[in-house]
């Protein structure tokens, strides 16, 4: 099974003391808080208030920062891609190709296992877009990551159309995966996982 401390990366437990805030600290700290309380429940069971309580503050204080639910929940989003990409980026350090590659894939499902809600949360709140369309150079995290592995591996001299259907091909695997298991369809077992990213890598 999956452990927990394997290349994890954490998210804060702690609730900082409302005296430390100092230029905008605040809202991380109520990001933070968000992600905490996910931990243990679904997004649609977050109250701002609740946020607030968790930090120490009003309820006040929050809606400066955030004047509803859904702009909290798309920051969490936001934090929740940029915490997957340093998982990834960790997993991939000791590798070169392809097995960066399925490093960075394992990385993607090991993420989603570890924190459920923040990454059903991900892909609900974060607003639609196709992030092969855009330039490399305004992506980062698990995006630019893909994109760059993928130029990595391929022929240099493919169409942009093969790289994006790889990428994707890529993508909906590591995906497909990851929601399965959170799904209980698939076990969560680090062997089977590696297994199938590697055959489809050889494939790819």
């Amino acid at each position: 099974m999956l452990d927990p401390n394997d290349n994890a990366v954490n998210i804060k437990t702690s609730a900082p003391d409302k005296k430390s805030y100092h230029h905008g600290d605040l809202r991380d700290a109520l990001i933070e808080a968000g992600m905490r309380l996910l931990e243990s429940r679904p997004a649609q069971e977050l109250a701002l208030r609740e946020v607030a309580r968790e930090v120490g503050v009003s309820a006040t204080a929050v809606y400066r920062h955030f004047p509803d639910k859904i702009s909290l929940l798309r920051a969490i989003a936001a934090r929740g891609f940029a915490l997957m990409g340093e998982l990834q980026s960790q997993a991939a350090q000791t590798a070169t190709g392809p097995a960066a590659f399925a490093a960075i894939g394992g990385g993607y499902v090991r993420f989603a296992l570890r924190h459920p809600a923040i990454f059903r949360l991900m892909f609900s709140a974060a607003p639609q877009q196709d992030p092969f369309s855009r330039p490399l150079e305004e992506l980062s995290g698990p995006m630019r990551l893909l994109r760059v592995q993928i130029a990595a591996l391929l022929p240099p001299g493919l169409p942009e159309s093969a790289r994006k259907t790889a990428a994707i091909r890529a993508w909906s695997l590591v995906h497909g995966l990851a929601v399965l298991a959170l799904d209980g369809m698939i076990p969560a077992d680090d062997a089977l996982i590696d297994a199938v990213i590697t055959s489809a890598i050889a494939a790819l």
